[in-house]
Protein backbone atom coordinates (compact mmCIF):
# COMPACT_ATOMS: atom_id res chain seq x y z
CA UNK A 1 0.00 0.00 0.00
CA UNK A 2 0.87 3.48 -0.76
CA UNK A 3 2.12 5.68 2.43
CA UNK A 4 0.33 8.72 2.88
CA UNK A 5 2.69 11.78 1.91
CA UNK A 6 0.46 15.19 2.90
CA UNK A 7 1.48 16.32 6.27
CA UNK A 8 -1.59 16.02 7.94
CA UNK A 9 -2.43 12.57 7.25
CA UNK A 10 1.13 12.09 8.88
CA UNK A 11 -0.40 13.78 12.33
CA UNK A 12 0.05 11.97 15.56
CA UNK A 13 -3.77 10.41 16.45
CA UNK A 14 -3.64 12.19 20.18
CA UNK A 15 -2.77 15.34 18.05
CA UNK A 16 -5.82 14.83 16.09
CA UNK A 17 -7.96 13.49 18.60
CA UNK A 18 -6.95 16.98 20.47
CA UNK A 19 -7.77 19.03 17.52
CA UNK A 20 -11.37 17.63 17.24
CA UNK A 21 -11.46 18.05 20.71
CA UNK A 22 -11.29 21.74 20.44
CA UNK A 23 -12.91 22.07 17.11
CA UNK A 24 -15.35 19.88 15.75
CA UNK A 25 -19.33 19.94 17.51
CA UNK A 26 -19.20 16.92 19.36
CA UNK A 27 -22.08 15.52 17.83
CA UNK A 28 -20.35 11.78 17.13
CA UNK A 29 -18.83 9.33 20.15
CA UNK A 30 -15.66 8.97 18.09
CA UNK A 31 -13.93 5.76 18.76
CA UNK A 32 -10.53 6.14 19.13
CA UNK A 33 -9.40 4.42 15.71
CA UNK A 34 -7.12 6.32 13.18
CA UNK A 35 -7.90 4.37 9.32
CA UNK A 36 -4.90 6.31 7.54
CA UNK A 37 -4.91 3.69 4.09
CA UNK A 38 -6.64 0.97 2.82
CA UNK A 39 -6.60 -1.61 -0.08
CA UNK A 40 -9.62 -4.00 -1.21
CA UNK A 41 -11.25 -5.34 2.20
CA UNK A 42 -8.13 -3.57 3.96
CA UNK A 43 -7.93 -0.56 6.29
CA UNK A 44 -4.48 0.13 8.02
CA UNK A 45 -3.81 2.93 11.34
CA UNK A 46 -1.74 5.25 12.04
CA UNK A 47 0.64 3.08 13.37
CA UNK A 48 0.57 0.52 10.40
CA UNK A 49 -1.65 -1.97 12.07
CA UNK A 50 -3.86 -3.95 9.17
CA UNK A 51 -7.87 -4.65 10.15
CA UNK A 52 -10.20 -6.76 7.94
CA UNK A 53 -13.42 -3.79 7.43
CA UNK A 54 -16.20 -5.31 8.01
CA UNK A 55 -18.36 -2.00 8.13
CA UNK A 56 -17.26 -0.41 4.51
CA UNK A 57 -17.78 3.39 6.41
CA UNK A 58 -21.93 1.92 7.30
CA UNK A 59 -21.84 -0.02 3.61
CA UNK A 60 -20.61 3.19 2.00
CA UNK A 61 -17.29 0.91 0.58
CA UNK A 62 -18.82 -1.51 -1.13
CA UNK A 63 -16.08 -1.76 -3.38
CA UNK A 64 -13.44 -1.60 -0.41
CA UNK A 65 -10.79 0.78 -0.80
CA UNK A 66 -8.50 2.13 -3.78
CA UNK A 67 -10.38 -0.10 -5.93
CA UNK A 68 -8.95 0.55 -9.82
CA UNK A 69 -11.85 1.40 -11.51
CA UNK A 70 -13.14 3.95 -8.91
CA UNK A 71 -9.28 5.42 -8.96
CA UNK A 72 -9.00 5.98 -12.93
CA UNK A 73 -12.61 7.33 -12.98
CA UNK A 74 -11.52 10.11 -10.01
CA UNK A 75 -8.92 10.59 -11.82
CA UNK A 76 -10.34 11.15 -15.37
CA UNK A 77 -13.21 13.35 -13.16
CA UNK A 78 -11.39 15.32 -11.65
CA UNK A 79 -9.24 16.90 -14.81
CA UNK A 80 -12.93 17.82 -16.00
CA UNK A 81 -16.01 20.33 -14.50
CA UNK A 82 -16.33 19.66 -10.79
CA UNK A 83 -19.61 21.35 -10.27
CA UNK A 84 -22.00 23.00 -13.07
CA UNK A 85 -24.97 23.48 -11.00
CA UNK A 86 -28.35 21.32 -12.47
CA UNK A 87 -29.89 24.56 -13.99
CA UNK A 88 -27.96 23.20 -16.88
CA UNK A 89 -27.39 19.53 -18.41
CA UNK A 90 -24.77 17.17 -17.07
CA UNK A 91 -24.36 13.98 -19.36
CA UNK A 92 -23.13 11.98 -16.19
CA UNK A 93 -26.15 12.66 -14.16
CA UNK A 94 -28.32 11.68 -17.04
CA UNK A 95 -26.74 8.57 -17.46
CA UNK A 96 -27.09 7.28 -14.37
CA UNK A 97 -30.70 8.05 -14.33
CA UNK A 98 -30.81 6.10 -17.61
CA UNK A 99 -28.92 3.04 -15.66
CA UNK A 100 -31.06 3.37 -12.25
CA UNK A 101 -34.21 3.45 -14.13
CA UNK A 102 -33.71 0.91 -16.62
CA UNK A 103 -32.17 -1.43 -13.52
CA UNK A 104 -34.81 -0.81 -11.04
CA UNK A 105 -37.93 -0.77 -13.51
CA UNK A 106 -38.68 2.17 -12.28
CA UNK A 107 -39.77 5.98 -14.10
CA UNK A 108 -37.83 8.54 -13.34
CA UNK A 109 -34.46 9.93 -10.66
CA UNK A 110 -33.55 12.73 -9.17
CA UNK A 111 -30.26 13.04 -7.73
CA UNK A 112 -29.22 14.77 -4.19
CA UNK A 113 -26.19 14.47 -1.61
CA UNK A 114 -27.00 11.91 1.09
CA UNK A 115 -29.98 9.46 2.38
CA UNK A 116 -31.28 12.04 4.54
CA UNK A 117 -31.56 14.38 1.50
CA UNK A 118 -32.91 11.15 -0.39
CA UNK A 119 -35.98 10.72 1.89
CA UNK A 120 -36.62 14.26 2.66
CA UNK A 121 -37.36 14.48 -1.12
CA UNK A 122 -39.34 11.39 -1.01
CA UNK A 123 -41.62 12.42 1.57
CA UNK A 124 -42.38 15.92 -0.06
CA UNK A 125 -42.89 13.57 -3.55
CA UNK A 126 -44.97 11.52 -1.52
CA UNK A 127 -47.70 14.66 -1.06
CA UNK A 128 -48.09 15.30 -4.54
CA UNK A 129 -48.93 11.48 -4.78
CA UNK A 130 -51.72 12.01 -1.75
CA UNK A 131 -52.59 15.52 -1.42
CA UNK A 132 -54.62 15.99 1.76
CA UNK A 133 -53.07 13.00 3.20
CA UNK A 134 -50.60 13.99 5.98
CA UNK A 135 -50.08 10.75 7.52
CA UNK A 136 -47.37 8.71 7.21
CA UNK A 137 -46.75 4.93 8.62
CA UNK A 138 -43.47 4.10 9.69
CA UNK A 139 -42.14 0.95 11.58
CA UNK A 140 -40.50 1.36 15.26
CA UNK A 141 -36.54 1.29 15.32
CA UNK A 142 -37.01 2.89 11.79
CA UNK A 143 -33.97 4.99 10.84
CA UNK A 144 -34.88 7.43 8.05
CA UNK A 145 -32.26 10.11 8.47
CA UNK A 146 -31.73 12.99 11.10
CA UNK A 147 -33.38 16.35 9.72
CA UNK A 148 -36.75 17.22 10.78
CA UNK A 149 -38.99 15.04 7.97
CA UNK A 150 -36.90 12.22 8.13
CA UNK A 151 -36.20 12.03 11.85
CA UNK A 152 -40.29 12.50 11.75
CA UNK A 153 -40.30 9.24 10.45
CA UNK A 154 -37.52 7.94 12.68
CA UNK A 155 -38.82 5.42 15.28
CA UNK A 156 -36.33 6.25 17.63
CA UNK A 157 -36.98 8.38 21.12
CA UNK A 158 -33.62 9.16 21.83
CA UNK A 159 -32.91 10.74 18.62
CA UNK A 160 -36.55 12.54 18.21
CA UNK A 161 -36.95 13.60 22.19
CA UNK A 162 -34.53 16.58 22.17
CA UNK A 163 -36.26 18.35 18.81
CA UNK A 164 -39.70 17.72 19.53
CA UNK A 165 -41.73 18.70 18.45
CA UNK A 166 -41.25 17.06 15.07
CA UNK A 167 -43.97 16.84 11.82
CA UNK A 168 -47.02 15.72 13.15
CA UNK A 169 -48.98 12.90 11.81
CA UNK A 170 -46.25 9.67 11.76
CA UNK A 171 -47.87 6.45 13.71
CA UNK A 172 -45.32 3.78 14.28
CA UNK A 173 -45.93 -0.03 13.91
CA UNK A 174 -43.86 -3.10 14.96
CA UNK A 175 -41.77 -4.48 11.89
CA UNK A 176 -43.39 -7.71 10.36
CA UNK A 177 -47.05 -7.00 12.38
CA UNK A 178 -49.51 -7.56 9.93
CA UNK A 179 -52.25 -6.71 11.84
CA UNK A 180 -50.99 -3.22 13.41
CA UNK A 181 -49.73 -2.21 9.45
CA UNK A 182 -53.13 -2.53 8.55
CA UNK A 183 -54.67 -0.87 11.15
CA UNK A 184 -52.27 1.86 10.88
CA UNK A 185 -53.15 2.58 7.09
CA UNK A 186 -56.34 4.56 7.33
CA UNK A 187 -57.37 7.16 4.16
CA UNK A 188 -55.75 9.92 5.90
CA UNK A 189 -52.61 8.06 5.39
CA UNK A 190 -50.63 9.13 2.50
CA UNK A 191 -47.00 7.27 2.84
CA UNK A 192 -45.56 4.25 4.27
CA UNK A 193 -42.00 4.23 4.90
CA UNK A 194 -40.44 0.93 5.18
CA UNK A 195 -36.75 -0.16 5.41
CA UNK A 196 -36.88 -3.82 3.49
CA UNK A 197 -34.38 -4.53 6.31
CA UNK A 198 -34.16 -2.41 8.98
CA UNK A 199 -30.24 -1.55 9.55
CA UNK A 200 -30.22 0.90 12.08
CA UNK A 201 -32.68 -0.95 13.86
CA UNK A 202 -30.57 -4.15 14.61
CA UNK A 203 -30.76 -5.93 11.25
CA UNK A 204 -34.50 -7.10 10.77
CA UNK A 205 -35.35 -8.08 7.14
CA UNK A 206 -39.31 -7.22 6.74
CA UNK A 207 -41.06 -10.61 6.40
CA UNK A 208 -42.74 -10.93 2.11
CA UNK A 209 -46.04 -11.28 3.76
CA UNK A 210 -45.80 -7.57 5.89
CA UNK A 211 -44.31 -6.02 2.34
CA UNK A 212 -47.37 -7.42 0.52
CA UNK A 213 -49.33 -6.00 3.00
CA UNK A 214 -47.91 -2.32 3.04
CA UNK A 215 -48.28 -2.92 -0.93
CA UNK A 216 -51.83 -3.74 -0.55
CA UNK A 217 -52.95 -1.34 1.70
CA UNK A 218 -50.82 1.74 -0.40
CA UNK A 219 -53.13 0.41 -2.99
CA UNK A 220 -56.21 0.54 -1.25
CA UNK A 221 -56.01 4.19 0.52
CA UNK A 222 -54.09 6.12 -2.57
CA UNK A 223 -51.12 6.53 -0.52
CA UNK A 224 -47.33 6.42 -1.95
CA UNK A 225 -45.31 3.27 -0.86
CA UNK A 226 -41.63 4.45 -0.14
CA UNK A 227 -38.71 1.96 0.64
CA UNK A 228 -35.75 3.45 2.37
CA UNK A 229 -32.66 1.01 0.28
CA UNK A 230 -30.16 3.26 1.54
CA UNK A 231 -28.20 0.82 3.51
CA UNK A 232 -29.52 -2.33 2.19
CA UNK A 233 -29.84 -1.50 -1.31
CA UNK A 234 -27.49 -1.41 -4.33
CA UNK A 235 -26.50 -5.64 -4.33
CA UNK A 236 -25.92 -5.47 -0.18
CA UNK A 237 -28.97 -8.30 -0.38
CA UNK A 238 -27.58 -10.26 -3.10
CA UNK A 239 -29.81 -8.58 -5.14
CA UNK A 240 -28.87 -4.87 -6.97
CA UNK A 241 -32.50 -3.69 -5.21
CA UNK A 242 -33.61 -5.02 -1.88
CA UNK A 243 -37.16 -4.82 -3.32
CA UNK A 244 -35.80 -7.15 -5.88
CA UNK A 245 -35.89 -10.07 -3.36
CA UNK A 246 -39.68 -9.86 -2.07
CA UNK A 247 -40.93 -8.81 -5.70
CA UNK A 248 -43.01 -6.41 -3.88
CA UNK A 249 -42.56 -3.08 -6.46
CA UNK A 250 -42.90 0.30 -4.02
CA UNK A 251 -43.78 3.90 -5.58
CA UNK A 252 -40.08 5.24 -4.76
CA UNK A 253 -37.06 3.80 -3.63
CA UNK A 254 -34.24 6.04 -1.90
CA UNK A 255 -31.04 5.46 -2.66
CA UNK A 256 -27.41 6.59 -1.10
CA UNK A 257 -24.27 4.96 0.50
CA UNK A 258 -22.45 2.74 -1.62
CA UNK A 259 -24.05 4.93 -4.87
CA UNK A 260 -21.14 7.63 -4.85
CA UNK A 261 -18.23 4.93 -4.69
CA UNK A 262 -17.11 7.32 -1.48
CA UNK A 263 -18.45 10.88 -2.21
CA UNK A 264 -21.73 12.41 -1.32
CA UNK A 265 -24.85 11.04 -3.74
CA UNK A 266 -27.72 10.05 -2.84
CA UNK A 267 -30.93 9.44 -5.42
CA UNK A 268 -34.78 9.12 -4.89
CA UNK A 269 -36.27 6.37 -7.76
CA UNK A 270 -39.82 6.85 -8.44
CA UNK A 271 -42.35 4.90 -10.07
CA UNK A 272 -45.39 5.30 -12.39
CA UNK A 273 -47.99 6.66 -10.22
CA UNK A 274 -45.59 9.90 -9.24
CA UNK A 275 -45.19 10.46 -13.54
CA UNK A 276 -46.36 14.24 -14.25
CA UNK A 277 -46.47 15.08 -10.71
CA UNK A 278 -43.61 16.13 -9.94
CA UNK A 279 -42.65 19.67 -12.00
CA UNK A 280 -39.73 22.44 -11.76
CA UNK A 281 -39.59 24.22 -8.51
CA UNK A 282 -41.24 20.93 -6.18
CA UNK A 283 -37.59 20.65 -5.10
CA UNK A 284 -34.06 21.07 -5.83
CA UNK A 285 -30.29 21.18 -4.77
CA UNK A 286 -27.09 23.24 -5.45
CA UNK A 287 -24.92 20.42 -5.23
CA UNK A 288 -27.02 17.20 -5.44
CA UNK A 289 -25.97 14.93 -8.34
CA UNK A 290 -22.38 16.63 -9.42
CA UNK A 291 -20.70 15.13 -12.30
CA UNK A 292 -18.01 13.64 -10.62
CA UNK A 293 -19.69 11.30 -7.75
CA UNK A 294 -22.39 10.77 -10.64
CA UNK A 295 -19.67 9.23 -12.59
CA UNK A 296 -17.95 7.20 -9.96
CA UNK A 297 -21.74 5.77 -9.52
CA UNK A 298 -22.00 4.74 -12.94
CA UNK A 299 -18.54 2.80 -12.02
CA UNK A 300 -19.80 1.53 -9.13
CA UNK A 301 -23.06 0.04 -11.22
CA UNK A 302 -21.00 -1.33 -13.55
CA UNK A 303 -19.01 -3.14 -10.96
CA UNK A 304 -22.31 -4.39 -9.23
CA UNK A 305 -23.74 -5.83 -12.40
CA UNK A 306 -21.02 -6.22 -15.35
CA UNK A 307 -18.37 -6.78 -12.44
CA UNK A 308 -20.66 -9.55 -11.10
CA UNK A 309 -20.58 -8.36 -7.63
CA UNK A 310 -23.77 -8.42 -7.12
CA UNK A 311 -23.52 -12.16 -8.08
CA UNK A 312 -20.68 -12.64 -5.51
CA UNK A 313 -22.72 -11.09 -2.94
CA UNK A 314 -25.67 -13.46 -3.82
CA UNK A 315 -23.03 -16.54 -3.86
CA UNK A 316 -21.10 -15.65 -0.56
CA UNK A 317 -24.22 -14.42 1.78
CA UNK A 318 -25.55 -17.43 2.20
CA UNK A 319 -22.04 -19.22 3.09
CA UNK A 320 -21.35 -16.35 5.81
CA UNK A 321 -25.33 -16.99 6.90
CA UNK A 322 -24.59 -20.63 7.71
CA UNK A 323 -20.86 -19.99 9.66
CA UNK A 324 -22.94 -17.49 11.59
CA UNK A 325 -25.97 -19.57 12.39
CA UNK A 326 -23.51 -22.50 13.41
CA UNK A 327 -21.70 -19.97 15.75
CA UNK A 328 -24.97 -19.02 16.84
CA UNK A 329 -25.34 -22.79 17.98
CA UNK A 330 -22.30 -23.59 19.52
CA UNK A 331 -22.33 -19.76 21.57
CA UNK A 332 -24.98 -19.36 24.42
CA UNK A 333 -24.08 -15.52 23.96
CA UNK A 334 -25.50 -15.27 20.53
CA UNK A 335 -29.78 -14.69 20.99
CA UNK A 336 -30.54 -13.82 17.49
CA UNK A 337 -28.72 -13.66 13.64
CA UNK A 338 -30.07 -12.30 11.11
CA UNK A 339 -29.61 -10.60 8.04
CA UNK A 340 -28.86 -11.79 4.31
CA UNK A 341 -25.95 -11.43 1.75
CA UNK A 342 -23.97 -8.95 2.89
CA UNK A 343 -25.73 -7.33 5.91
CA UNK A 344 -25.93 -9.45 9.02
CA UNK A 345 -26.88 -8.69 12.36
CA UNK A 346 -25.80 -10.20 15.73
CA UNK A 347 -27.97 -9.99 18.45
CA UNK A 348 -26.41 -10.50 22.08
CA UNK A 349 -27.29 -11.34 25.28
CA UNK A 350 -24.77 -8.69 26.49
CA UNK A 351 -23.77 -4.78 25.34
CA UNK A 352 -22.19 -5.27 21.97
CA UNK A 353 -19.97 -2.41 22.81
CA UNK A 354 -17.33 -3.98 24.85
CA UNK A 355 -17.38 -6.93 22.00
CA UNK A 356 -17.14 -3.95 19.15
CA UNK A 357 -13.95 -3.22 21.04
CA UNK A 358 -12.55 -6.68 21.64
CA UNK A 359 -12.64 -7.42 17.89
CA UNK A 360 -11.07 -4.24 16.88
CA UNK A 361 -8.54 -5.30 19.12
CA UNK A 362 -8.29 -8.32 17.07
CA UNK A 363 -8.07 -6.55 13.90
CA UNK A 364 -11.88 -6.63 12.60
CA UNK A 365 -13.91 -3.28 12.29
CA UNK A 366 -17.68 -3.71 12.94
CA UNK A 367 -20.54 -1.78 13.69
CA UNK A 368 -23.01 -2.08 16.39
CA UNK A 369 -26.86 -1.51 16.25
CA UNK A 370 -29.46 -0.73 19.06
CA UNK A 371 -27.58 -1.87 22.09
CA UNK A 372 -27.12 -5.62 21.60
CA UNK A 373 -26.61 -5.98 18.22
CA UNK A 374 -22.94 -6.23 16.14
CA UNK A 375 -24.04 -4.66 12.35
CA UNK A 376 -21.95 -5.91 9.83
CA UNK A 377 -21.64 -4.26 6.58
CA UNK A 378 -18.51 -5.76 5.21
CA UNK A 379 -17.47 -4.46 1.22
CA UNK A 380 -18.82 -6.97 -1.57
CA UNK A 381 -15.06 -7.51 -2.21
CA UNK A 382 -14.18 -9.18 1.27
CA UNK A 383 -12.79 -12.62 0.79
CA UNK A 384 -14.44 -15.43 2.28
CA UNK A 385 -11.35 -16.15 4.52
CA UNK A 386 -11.79 -12.69 6.16
CA UNK A 387 -15.27 -13.70 6.95
CA UNK A 388 -14.50 -16.83 8.33
CA UNK A 389 -11.76 -15.00 10.23
CA UNK A 390 -14.35 -13.24 12.05
CA UNK A 391 -16.08 -16.11 13.01
CA UNK A 392 -13.22 -17.43 15.38
CA UNK A 393 -12.76 -13.52 16.07
CA UNK A 394 -15.81 -13.54 17.67
CA UNK A 395 -16.39 -17.17 19.17
CA UNK A 396 -13.01 -16.19 21.73
CA UNK A 397 -14.39 -12.69 22.24
CA UNK A 398 -17.84 -13.95 23.49
CA UNK A 399 -15.55 -16.32 25.46
CA UNK A 400 -13.43 -13.81 27.17
CA UNK A 401 -14.59 -12.53 30.33
CA UNK A 402 -17.64 -9.85 30.25
CA UNK A 403 -15.97 -6.21 31.53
Amino acid sequence: MQQPDDASRDESPSAVEARAAAYLLPTYAWTRFHPRDGRGARLVDAHGKAYWDLLAGIAVNALGYRHPALVRALRKEAGDLLHVSNLFYQPAQAELAERLVTLSGLSRAFFCNSGTEANEAALKFSRLLAPGKPGVVALENSFHGRTFGALSMTGNEPYRTPFEPLVPGVTFVPANDVAALRAAVTERTGAIFLEPIQGEGGIVPLSDAFLRAARERADAVGAALVFDEIQCGLGRTGFLFAFQRSGVVPDVVTLAKPLGGGLPLGAVLTGPRLEGLVRPGHHGTTLGGNPVACRLGLTVLDELVEGALVARVADVGPWFGRKLAALARRSPAIAEVRGCGLIWGIELDREAAPVQAKLLEKGFVVGTARKKVIRLLPPYVVPKAALAAFVLALEEALKEPVA
